[in-house]
């Protein structure tokens, strides 16, 4: 068995940087054809959206805001007024806003887990919708629809300073396998990412320099990740390839989850 996505349709969101663009364009390369959904950065996704159909591909861009109801219906129904079917959901979207528990706003609360853990609940609950009444194509899929959440680490690792985020994504990991739990008689196949640290343009100050070098210290396998590390085990998950993989969290974090503090016995 290849690895290919040849004939399906993907939707990711918050595509226009990072690991959410590393994604899209990933697919793409797999052969699939891609809704790009962005929240307020238009320039970049284009500009992905170009170089996908240059080489070939088929790629839409979709605006909207994942923590809002009404936005996750009309980047559903775009994506799907223009390919026709829904056969792959990376629910990427995610923003941090960070400060020390005395000090976070209930609105910073809120807002982080809005978009880390509503819209992704928001996005899931469509998509089950769509894969529940679209024929399936098992000579394309296996499975009759997959749900790629997009997590962390620190669904696992508490993160002092940054509760509302380490709290989000704890949510997606419960969210994720009780999802699983349910669609999964279905041949609705639901899996997660948990990146560690990878190297993107919103984090440079805590990946290069003598930050970065403090970085590696929590890091087993000595490099900071790259996105393109993320995306490839998407394009995994996404395929048959990965078939009888369901319910589970892809830990994509040269081993930081290992708790490396504890090498030498604490």
């Amino acid at each position: 068995m290849i690895l290919s996505l040849r004939e399906q349709v993907a939707l990711v969101t918050g595509a226009s940087s990072g690991i959410g663009y590393a994604c899209a364009e990933a697919l793409a390369e797999a052969g699939a054809s891609v809704a790009i959904n962005f929240h307020s950065q238009a320039e970049p996704a284009e500009a992905l959206a170009d170089k996908i159909r240059a080489a070939g591909g088929r790629a839409i861009t979709v605006q909207g805001d994942v923590s809002k109801e009404a936005d996750v219906k009309r980047i559903f129904a775009r994506t799907l007024a223009e390919f026709g079917v829904l056969d792959i959901l990376v629910a990427n979207s995610g923003l941090q806003k960070d400060a020390p528990v005395s000090k976070m706003t209930l609105a910073d609360w809120n807002a982080v887990l809005e978009v880390n853990l509503t819209g992704q609940f928001l996005c899931a609950q469509a998509a089950v919708q769509q894969f529940r009444q679209q024929d399936r194509r098992p000579e394309v899929s296996r499975a009759a629809g997959k749900i790629i959440h997009m997590s962390s680490v620190h669904q696992l690792i508490p993160w002092a300073g940054h509760i509302n985020y380490a709290a989000s994504k704890g949510g997606v990991d419960m969210l994720m396998r009780s999802l699983a739990q349910e669609v999964g008689e279905e041949r609705i196949r639901i899996n997660a990412i948990a990146p560690g640290a990878i190297a993107t343009a919103i984090n440079q100050e805590s990946t290069q320099g003598e930050a970065a070098d403090k970085l590696l210290k929590l890091i087993p396998y000595g490099r900071i990740g790259a996105a393109e590390d993320v995306a490839n085990a998407v394009v995994w998950l996404a395929s048959d390839l990965s078939d009888y993989v369901h319910g589970t969290t892809l830990f994509i974090d040269g081993g930081m989850s290992l708790y490396p503090g504890f090498r030498d016995n604490g």
